[in-house]
């Protein structure tokens, strides 16, 4: 029941913590509000940068490249 305990313990925290948050946007949102930025506007989403398949292979070749050193390295010392 120790357990039970804690985690409700554990929950409760968070809840406060959350509670303060939730004040703290709010806060923000006034304040935007009051220098007239639409405090409704969610943050806009980051676009997720592409990478091409010729990036994306250069990249996986130098990689190769890095462990077979690493591997090399490994089985000097071994052998």
């Amino acid at each position: 029941m120790k357990i039970l305990a804690a985690i409700r313990w554990e929950q409760r925290k968070l809840e406060k913590q959350v509670g303060k948050l939730q004040k703290q946007l709010d806060g923000v949102r006034a304040a935007a509000k009051a220098l007239g930025n639409s405090a409704g506007r969610e943050a806009t989403k980051i676009k997720k940068r592409v990478l091409s398949e010729a990036g994306r292979a250069r990249i996986a070749k130098a990689a190769r490249k890095r462990w077979a050193k690493v591997r090399a390295r490994a089985k000097k010392a071994v052998g």
